[in-house]
Formats: structure tokens, C-alpha cells, sequence
């Protein structure tokens, strides 16, 4: 089977966050499956300004897969090389699996999909979800139109990662039936070095710096607390927004407990959860939410927002699940500077090893691409759960 994935950034392009993660880990599983023959046609996007450098894309190893980066000439991600390609490619392919929504590739690849009669899993990765500051929403609309009045939904599936990220894709693009796939996550061997606990409870944020992701109310939560508490802030946006956030920090007093440490990936990435005590997830919004898999599969306790799909946390033991509202924020981080931390962590690694595999993830990605390719949707499609259903 020849599976073609469109994104309009690809690793090692960083600055887009966990997905980017999320995407090269599922590339490389599915392209080790029996008779799939997998290529990736992305571009050099790296954020609104950077471009990657290609020759070293690699991160270091060879991937096991064809990846072909376009150059990007226009921001975000518009490529006229990769409109060039897009037709043979596709026309080459047995499946086309297309990643996000309003992105430069998305319109070309649904049409020249339906024209040529090929299969489409489309993986919207939360983008047709809404939260309260979300930005263009007539732009949006008038793209989403344009989108369903492309599809054909007769050999096309939407890939969602959870029941709450379903309900509200379908409402914005519904001719299109979903399967909801959660993404799964590597469990790496327990590291016996994980610092002791000290007299300050470690707080740790990893993900993209943006709004939506609510580190704003994370701050000012850390100044309604009781308990003595410290915060790692890891990753990157656009230079305004660090800026404000820098700026928040000064003016709420927290110079002396908040540390920016920008991206990190491998081995800094590894300290960070190995140093921290919980991970906060305070997003206003997320359909999955990547960094929460991360950080229990490494037997580290969340704290995660009601706007992530992430409720089943508190029914495994391994974390708590609550507003994002300051004063909730401070009252669980309270809350858990008096619970069993390692013993929550534990718990939380041994739910991530049972239920949330890579080759759970690619075996009922095969089958959405398979049941599309014999015409029809797979009959097993809805025993496919969503983090609150594992």
C-alpha cells in the first residue's frame, strides 16, 4: 500500500509544537509495517519566519521513509514547488493521509483527491475546535465551506483525537464521517535518577507558547497558591507573546520561581520531566494533547485543564482534572503538593503502556485506510477509544 502524508510542516520544523512530534513518531511506525510504502511531501516551514535546514531534517537519524521538503515562498507555508507535486504524488499514491486544516495544502489536496477518486484520512488536529480568544473565525467559516463543498465523504474519514474534538468537527465540516484515533506514545525505561522531592513543589509546562494553551493563567495561579512552588516554562512561539508572558512574570513577582528554557528535545527534554514533580496542562482547548502521554509515560502526575479531553486522570489516580480559571489552577496545585506523587506517576506508566501504544494507533490507522480502499468504513471503527474511555 502507497500512503502519502501532506503536511505543511514537517520535523524537524519545532516551533509547531507536539504534533510535529506526533506526526514523525506515527510516520516511522507505519512505514515499518508489512507493505506499506510511505512518503511524506511537506515544506521547509519552520513557524512564520524561520525556514529548516534540510540537509540536517534528520534530527540525527535516517528515517525510514521518503520525506520531500518543499521551499516555502510565501508565510506561512506556501510552497509553489509543492503545488507542483501534489498532482503525480498523488496520483501515485493508494491512500492520501492529509494533516491539518487551514493550511496552504489542504484545498489543493482535497480537490485533486476527489477529481482522481483516491482515499483520504484527513487528521484535523484540533483545528476545527473553538475556545473563547480564537482568532479569525470569518476567514475560518468561509474556509470550512470551501472545504466541504470539495470532499467527497464517500472515500474520506476525518481522523480525531478524541469524542470532544469529534463532536465539534463534525459540526463545522459534516459530510465528512470521523473515526476518532487517539495518538499513541513511546514509554521509555524508568530512569532510577528522578530527584527527590524538595521543599518546593516543581511545576513543568511543555508546549508551544500561545494563548490557547492558558500559561497565563498558570502564572497568575502560581501567585494564588499556598503551597511553595517553582515552574519550568519549555517551548517556544512567536517573540510578542514570549515577550508578554517574560513581562507577566515581572509583573506577578515571579522572577525568582519561573525559568523559560525554550524548546527542548532529547536529552534537556528528558531533565526537565526527570526534575519535575507534575506536569500542567492548562490549555483553554486541546483535542489530544500530546505532552500529557509524554509526561505519564515517564511516570510524571498531570494536572490537566476540563479544556483537554483528559477527565479519565482522576479514575486512574494519576492526576487531577480541572478549570483553568486561576483559582481552581492554584486549588488543585495545592491539592497535589499533598498527595503520593510517585505512586500517582506509577500508575499513570502503567496506563500508558496498556492503552496507549504506537502500535495500537497505526493498526486502526490501517484500518481506516484499508476499509477506504475496499470502498467502505471499517465495522469495527467505533471500539476505538478516546483518552476518557481508555
Amino acid at each position: 500500500m502507497k500512503v502519502l502524508f501532506i503536511s505543511p510542516s514537517f520535523y524537524p520544523a519545532t516551533f509547531y509544537g507536539g504534533p510535529v512530534f506526533l506526526n514523525r513518531t506515527l510516520c516511522e511506525t507505519l512505514s515499518q509495517r508489512e507493505g506499506v510504502a510511505l512518503q511524506v511531501l511537506t515544506t521547509d516551514a519552520d513557524g512564520p519566519q524561520r525556514r529548516i535546514n534540510v540537509k540536517s531534517a534528520a534530527g540525527g537519524r535516517k528515517p525510514a521513509f521518503a520525506v520531500n521538503y518543499c521551499r516555502r515562498h510565501f508565510h506561512p507555508d506556501i510552497s509553489f514547488t509543492l503545488l507542483a507535486r501534489l498532482p503525480g504524488m498523488i496520483r501515485g499514491a493508494d491512500v492520501v493521509h492529509l494533516n491539518g486544516v487551514y493550511s496552504f495544502t489542504t484545498l489543493p489536496t482535497l480537490m485533486l483527491c476527489r477529481v482522481m477518486k483516491k482515499p483520504v484520512v484527513w487528521s484535523t488536529l484540533g483545528a476545527l475546535q473553538r475556545w473563547p480568544g480564537v482568532r479569525h473565525t470569518r476567514a475560518k467559516w468561509i474556509f470550512e465551506r470551501a472545504c466541504r463543498a470539495v470532499c467527497a465523504s464517500e472515500r474520506m474519514i476525518m481522523q480525531v483525537a478524541s469524542n470532544a474534538e469529534e463532536n465539534e468537527s463534525c459540526l463545522r465540516i459534516p459530510n465528512v464521517p470521523c473515526a476518532v484515533v487517539p495518538y499513541g506514545t513511546s514509554v521509555p525505561v524508568p530512569n532510577d535518577q528522578k530527584e527527590s522531592r524538595g521543599p518546593a513543589l516543581r511545576l513543568l509546562y511543555i508546549g508551544r507558547l500561545h494563548p490557547v494553551k492558558g500559561i497565563e493563567n498558570l502564572l497568575r495561579a502560581m501567585i494564588e497558591t499556598t503551597a511553595k512552588t517553582t515552574l519550568d516554562i519549555c517551548g517556544e512561539g512567536k517573540a510578542s507573546y514570549e515577550a508578554l508572558l517574560r513581562s507577566r512574570v515581572a509583573e506577578l513577582g515571579l522572577a525568582g520561581r519561573v525559568r523559560f528554557h525554550g524548546a527542548v528535545t532529547g536529552r534537556p527534554k528528558e531533565i526537565r520531566f526527570r526534575e519535575a514533580d507534575i506536569c500542567v496542562v492548562p490549555s483553554f482547548k486541546e483535542s489530544f494533547g500530546a505532552v500529557v502521554t509524554e509526561s505519564l509515560s515517564r511516570a510524571v502526575p498531570v494536572i490537566v485543564s476540563q479544556g483537554t479531553p483528559w477527565q479519565e486522570v482522576e479514575r486512574i489516580g494519576c492526576g487531577l482534572w480541572v478549570s483553568n480559571e486561576p483559582v481552581n489552577l492554584a486549588k488543585a496545585i495545592d491539592q497535589a503538593a499533598t498527595m503520593p506523587l510517585a505512586e500517582m506517576g506509577a500508575r499513570g506508566r502503567e496506563w500508558m503502556n496498556r492503552d496507549f501504544s504506537w502500535d495500537q494507533t497505526t493498526a486502526k490507522l490501517l484500518d481506516l485506510y484499508h476499509s477506504l480502499l475496499m470502498g467502505g468504513q471499517s465495522e469495527d471503527r467505533e471500539v476505538i477509544a478516546d483518552p476518557k474511555a481508555a
